[in-house]
C-alpha cells in the first residue's frame, strides 16, 4: 500500500509501470476519496475524486462542475479557452448543438450498418498481422484497425492512416519522449491543443478536406461538419471546425486502440479468461465491458467548480479544479466485487470508462464497443496460442492509459 503522503498523480513517471497508478488510487479511495493535490507552478492544484459515486455525481452536475474552463489539468486563460475550446469544453445548449451534428452518425442504428464493413476490416488487419508469427500487437493490430474505421467515417484515403496515427501519438503523447515534438519550453505552443505542434498539421489537413467538401452532398463526418448548422442556429466557425476535426482524429483512434491493447495484454496475463472466450464466444460482448473497465484508456477528465460546494465531506471553492479519475472509479471496491480481478464474465459492470449519467458521455462509445466486439470475435478463434516476447512499453501520461508496444508471438488455430 502506498502511503497517502507518497501519492503523486502529477509525476508522469508514476504512470509507466502499470502498477503504481492503481496503488495510488487504492490509497486515495480508502483514505482520502476527495483529496487536494498540490501542483508545481504555474498550476494551482486540484481535487482528486476517486470513488465511483462521486465521479458519477460530478459528471451529472454540469451546473456546479463545468467543462467550459477546460477538461485537462492544464490551466488556461480566457484567450486560450476561446481559441482551443472543442465539443469537450462546452456545456448546456451549445454542447448539445455541437454534439447533435454527429450524434446520429454515432448512434446504435447507424453503427449497426457498419458491422459487415468492420468485420471485413478486422479480417484484413488480422490476415496481414497473424501470419508473421512475431509482431507488435499495438502497431499491427490495435492501431491498424480503429484508424481504418476512422478513415472510412472521415472519408479519407487508406494511405493517410499512418499519418493520422502519427498525429494522434504526437498530440496525446505530448509528454512522452518517444512521441513528443516539444518536451520543454512549450510556451510558444500554448494556444494549440496539448501544446503540440502536430495540431497545426491536423488543422491544415482538415481544412483542405473542408474546402473540397463544402457545398457538396457527402455523408462523411467532414461533410456533415461543413455543410450542416447546429440546432442552436450558430454555424461552426473556422476555429470550431479545426477543433472538432482534431478531436475526431485523436479521440476516434487513440482510446479504442489503447483499450484493445490493454484487453489483449489482460488476456495474455490471464490465460484462463482467454480460454473461456475461446470455449464460449458468446461471452465476448459481455467481456468487452470488462475490457473497458480494466483498461480505462482515459485516466481522467477535469471539471471546474462554478460555486462553493461540498463533495465527499470536503469544501470545494469556486474556481477549484475537480478531477474525475475514471480509472480509480473503475476499481472501486464498493461497486465491483474483487475489482483487481480480471473477469470476462463480470456482471453487472457499471464502469465509467465512457462517462456515466452526464451529457458528456463519450459520443463514440457505441462504435468503440462494436469495434472491440468484432475484433475479439474474429481474433480469438484464430489463436491456438499467444504469448509475450518482450517488454510492454507504456505511454508516459496521466491522461491517456496507453500501451506503445506489445510484442507477441502467435500460433494459429
Amino acid at each position: 500500500m502506498i502511503a497517502l503522503s507518497d501519492v503523486d498523480l502529477v509525476n508522469l513517471d508514476n504512470f509507466t509501470d502499470g502498477v503504481t497508478p492503481w496503488q495510488m488510487f487504492r490509497t486515495l479511495r480508502r483514505h482520502a476519496p476527495v483529496h487536494w493535490h498540490t501542483e508545481p507552478a504555474p498550476n494551482s492544484g486540484f481535487w482528486s475524486v476517486t470513488r465511483h459515486a462521486d465521479v458519477v455525481a460530478v459528471s451529472k452536475d454540469t451546473e456546479t462542475f463545468t467543462s467550459a474552463k477546460f477538461v485537462n489539468l492544464e490551466e488556461v486563460d480566457d484567450d486560450q479557452i476561446a481559441i482551443r475550446a472543442s465539443l469537450l469544453e462546452t456545456d448546456g445548449l451549445r454542447h448539445r448543438a455541437l454534439r447533435g451534428l454527429l450524434q446520429r452518425e454515432f448512434s446504435a442504428p447507424a453503427i449497426r450498418q457498419y458491422t459487415d464493413f468492420l468485420r471485413g476490416l478486422t479480417a484484413r488487419t488480422l490476415d496481414a498481422a497473424l501470419p508473421k508469427g512475431r509482431f507488435d500487437f499495438v502497431a499491427d493490430v490495435a492501431a491498424d484497425f480503429p484508424i481504418n474505421v476512422l478513415a472510412r467515417l472521415l472519408g479519407v484515403p487508406d494511405e493517410d492512416t499512418r499519418q493520422l496515427i502519427d498525429w494522434g501519438n504526437r498530440i496525446i503523447g505530448n509528454a512522452d519522449p518517444d512521441y513528443a515534438d516539444v518536451l520543454v519550453d512549450s510556451e510558444k505552443y500554448r494556444d494549440l491543443p496539448f501544446r503540440s505542434p502536430a495540431s497545426v498539421e491536423v488543422f491544415e489537413y482538415g481544412r483542405e478536406l473542408a474546402r473540397q467538401r463544402r457545398g457538396g452532398t457527402g455523408t462523411d463526418l467532414v461533410s456533415k461538419l461543413v455543410n450542416e448548422t447546429p440546432r442552436d442556429g450558430i454555424p461552426l466557425s473556422a476555429r470550431d471546425f479545426d477543433n472538432y476535426f482534431l478531436l475526431l482524429v485523436v479521440a476516434g483512434n487513440e482510446t479504442t486502440r489503447h483499450a484493445i491493447s490493454h484487453a489483449m495484454l489482460a488476456l495474455l496475463q490471464h490465460p484462463t479468461q482467454l480460454a473461456k472466450l475461446r470455449d464460449d464466444p458468446s461471452l465476448i460482448p459481455g467481456a468487452v465491458e470488462e475490457f473497458l473497465r480494466w483498461s480505462s484508456p482515459i485516466y481522467h477528465f477535469r471539471r471546474t467548480a462554478t460555486r462553493d460546494t461540498e463533495l465527499g465531506g470536503k469544501q470545494i471553492k469556486e474556481g477549484d479544479k475537480v478531477v474525475m479519475w475514471y480509472a480509480s472509479a473503475n476499481r472501486d471496491e464498493t461497486v465491483f466485487d474483487d475489482p483487481d480481478t480480471f473477469d470476462v464474465t463480470r456482471a453487472p459492470n457499471t464502469h465509467v470508462t465512457f462517462g456515466r449519467g452526464g451529457p458528456h458521455v463519450c459520443l463514440g462509445g457505441v462504435l468503440a464497443r462494436v469495434e472491440m466486439r468484432v475484433m475479439f470475435e474474429e481474433l480469438v478463434p484464430r489463436l491456438a496460442d499467444i504469448r509475450l516476447t518482450g517488454e510492454v512499453s507504456r505511454v508516459r501520461s496521466n491522461f491517456v492509459n496507453g500501451i506503445k508496444k506489445l510484442p507477441v508471438e502467435v500460433s494459429l488455430a
